[in-house]
């Protein structure tokens, strides 16, 4: 059956969709794991483990439901992280991730994914991601300040391809930075080294304000930006593939591979909608086919997550800050809107917005966490004055 439904195109599809999964955001991972204290090695790991999971979620899931099920990390987790973990060590991030996981796992074991997205407000939970993606933004800026014709060109390159090609406006954005870089003779790459990655096992440590501050948002913003459009992804191209049993495998790989570095692994939206188009085959039900080939693209690029991680550090930190900026940018945009779009909430999600984008911080719990807060607070004092 395997055989026989094999295609180019399908294969294709998943090549593209693990390639733009990657070019878009690794960048954004390199700095969660350095927000932590992760050094090369600990990074490479966490390529090889969110690899294998992703694999292994992949291969299965679609395999086994005949739809093309894509997985990911998430990509605004990457980035909470990237803003949250400072200060923690890398044993509480991980006691984290384990947190984490083990409430996905919960929910999906329960059947309670529909009713507990409906608790957050959609608003309240834009906003939040929101106020933490704002800083990525505010980076691609800042680092025009030291290399400004770099910068520059990475941003015209963004503008034109949204314009013109907007599904591969990323890695047009990594290739023109590559460009610019290799002819300004500011790539070393005598520290690169072409070598498999090695799974590192960190003890968790786990801290009540950490799990708090950091996993409960982390929860809160896979849920929303990740499983939620994942699952609408596949049913707006015909699939009815039941939705706990896929919340239940993506956050039990995550549980599994914590240890080694997977912080968050759960449905694609962005990169899901190339498998399970057209494009990845005519007839619906050989399009699993896309799910199966992204998945082992996936186990490819985690055996490479040593190279990966010394690739990367050979081009220059604005480049890579500018990069991340650049791809969360509809990300930001859209979540914005999400934010003040229904009046309702409007002024509840705004205070949710800026107490996250302050930073504000107390008895060590993280500003994402506060901002939630704070949001469904004002709300509720809104609702009694109403009455």
């Amino acid at each position: 059956m395997l055989l026989k439904d094999l295609s180019l195109s399908a294969i294709v599809a998943g090549f593209v969709a693990v390639l733009v999964g990657f070019a878009s955001s690794v960048a954004i991972v390199f700095q969660a794991a350095a927000a932590a204290g992760a050094n090369s090695e600990i990074m490479a790991s966490w390529l090889l483990a969110l690899g294998i999971g992703m694999a292994i979620t992949c291969i299965g899931l679609s395999w086994y439901y005949k739809a093309p099920v894509i997985t990911a990390w998430s990509t605004p987790g990457a980035a909470l992280l990237a803003g949250s973990l400072q200060g923690l060590t890398i044993a509480e991030a991980t006691g984290v991730f384990i947190f984490t996981a083990a409430l996905g796992l919960i929910i999906g074991l329960s059947g309670m994914f529909e009713r507990l997205t409906r608790l957050i407000p959609l608003p309240l939970a834009s906003a939040m991601l929101a106020g933490i993606l704002l800083q990525f933004g505010f980076a691609i800026f800042s680092s025009m300040q030291s290399e400004l014709l770099l910068v520059s060109i990475m941003c015209i390159t963004y503008l034109l391809a949204k314009a013109f090609s907007p599904r591969y406006a990323i890695l047009l954005v990594l290739l023109s930075g590559v460009l610019s870089v290799v002819f300004a003779g500011q790539l070393d790459l005598s520290g690169v080294t072409l070598t498999l990655a090695t799974p590192v096992w960190v003890t968790p440590e786990f801290s009540l304000p950490a799990m708090l501050g950091v996993g409960l948002p982390l929860l809160i913003v896979t849920m929303a930006s990740q499983n939620i459009p994942g699952v609408a992804v596949l049913r707006a191209s015909g699939y009815a593939t039941p939705v706990s049993p896929l919340i239940t495998s993506t956050s039990l790989s995550t549980l599994l591979l914590a240890p080694f570095g997977a912080f968050s692994i759960n449905l694609a939206a962005i990169t899901a909608a190339i498998c399970s188009g057209n494009e990845a085959h005519p007839k619906p039900e050989k399009r699993y086919i896309a799910g199966i080939a992204a998945g082992i693209f996936y186990l490819l690029a985690g055996l490479a997550g040593a190279t990966v991680v010394t690739l990367f550090a050979a081009f220059p930190q604005a480049m890579v800050a500018a990069l991340a900026g650049l791809a969360l940018i509809s990300t930001i945009a859209a979540n914005l809107q999400a934010t003040t779009a229904d009046a309702t909430y409007r002024d509840a999600a705004v205070i949710t917005l800026l107490v996250t984008a302050s930073g504000t911080s107390f008895f060590g719990i993280a500003s994402a966490f506060w901002g939630l807060i704070a949001g469904v607070l004002a709300l509720a004092i809104q609702r009694v004055s109403h009455r």
